[in-house]
């Protein structure tokens, strides 16, 4: 029997208001939510995302982008 070919869903260009490209947070966030509808706690989720993160695109690399997201994110709250 032949193996039945599954079309993947393109992926959004944002998600939770968040760029889904490297370093915008959507991502992770998308990756987060997952983990959450499989049974995981939000803190949980967010460890095992951070560990996949770092694995991809390694220590230095993972660590750039969450201090630029940590940046963003202050910036917003003192606009507020």
């Amino acid at each position: 029997m032949p193996k039945r070919v599954v079309a993947k869903k393109p992926m959004p260009k944002t998600y939770k208001g968040k760029s889904t490209k490297p370093g915008g947070g959507g991502h992770f966030l998308m990756v987060v939510d997952a983990l959450k509808k499989g049974g995981k706690t939000e803190e949980q989720a967010k460890a095992i995302a951070a560990a996949q993160g770092r694995k991809k695109y390694g220590k230095a690399k993972f660590q750039k982008m969450a201090a630029v997201g940590l940046r963003r994110s202050m910036k917003k709250k003192a606009k507020k």
